[in-house]
């Protein structure tokens, strides 16, 4: 096995590979079996990585011909902001692919793709006991302070 790894746009060719990602991804937050979400979430995830009307991107890692993670990004408008932002919704690496730097280069990826759209700043949340992420997002972002709310309506 090589360590070269490609960041590239996911493609439609890939959702054999990508779907076990994003239920690894899913299943990591407690999304899975009978929490699970719907099939149809996942399928319009799907689409509108491919709908050019919509602000939703994906990035796939690859390796060896293989599929190892997956960068999910949205960019939306902001009122402390002129340009555009984008949030870092969804990150995840195949367990076997940890602690290789896959994740940083999603990331990286993310980044170059927010620079290239003219988008100021990214950001992204995580779950507070994702101890071992937060180490690497400790090195390649600022952490603001802010604490997240929410409320289903």
């Amino acid at each position: 096995m090589t360590d070269t790894v490609c960041i590239r746009p996911i493609e439609q060719a890939d959702y054999t590979a990508w779907k076990p990602l994003w239920d690894g991804y899913n299943a990591f937050y407690g999304r899975a079996r009978e929490t699970a979400l719907p099939q149809d979430i996942t399928d319009a995830t799907w689409t509108r990585f491919f709908d050019a009307d919509e602000p939703v991107h994906a990035l796939v890692a690859e390796r060896d011909g293989k599929l190892i993670g997956l960068v999910h990004f949205i960019y939306h408008r902001s009122t402390t902001l002129l340009g555009s932002i984008c949030y870092l919704q969804d990150l995840f690496t195949a367990e076997d692919a940890r602690g290789h730097g896959v994740g940083r280069k999603l990331i990286n990826g993310v980044y170059a793709s927010a620079k290239s759209a003219g988008s100021e700043r990214v950001y992204w949340h995580t779950h507070e006991t994702n101890v071992t992420a937060m180490k690497l997002y400790d090195k390649v972002a600022d952490k603001p302070g802010f604490v997240m709310y929410r409320q289903a309506v």
